[in-house]
């Protein structure tokens, strides 16, 4: 085969190409920016599970959500450092967020410098001040969170 028996250029083809290759490029770039702005989706649910628990005012639900623990009553003595009575008088009517009426995820994000977990940001009976929860990534339990992030 010499130059001057080459096939012919198929514009087609090459259009064709170039199209799918641009449509995979913007394919991937739009999963990146889902990815991106879902990162945090799960420590959001569970910080949304915990606060609607205790929205019914089901305290001990939401007490097995804190520590990632539904049975947590077959085995009290394993949440001995904070126990459902404490926890009780610092989430239920009586504690620094009273009755939760309503609130709403805001926002969550990771502290600089900390451990894996994440501040998931919430908005109680529609208080200036937002309640923030710790959420470990790989256990999901709940706890203060280590730093106190500004969510705008």
């Amino acid at each position: 085969m010499t130059l001057l028996d080459a096939q012919k250029y198929d514009f087609a083809k090459q259009r064709r190409r170039r199209i799918m290759i641009a449509v995979g490029i913007v394919v991937v770039l739009v999963l990146l920016v889902i990815g991106w702005t879902n990162r945090y989706w799960r420590e959001k649910r569970i910080g949304g599970q915990f606060f609607a628990a205790l929205q019914k005012k089901d305290y001990e639900t939401a007490y097995g959500i804190y520590f990632a623990d539904p049975d947590w009553k077959g085995h009290q003595q394993n949440h001995s450092q904070y126990p459902y009575g404490d926890f009780y008088r610092d989430w239920g009517p009586g504690g620094d967020w009273g009755v939760v009426q309503n609130y709403e995820v805001y926002g969550a994000s990771n502290c600089p410098g900390s451990g894996r977990g994440v501040v998931v940001d919430v908005i109680v009976n529609h208080r200036q001040e937002h309640a923030q929860v710790w959420v470990e990534s790989g256990t999901h339990a709940i706890s203060l969170p280590p730093c106190t992030l500004e969510f705008r």
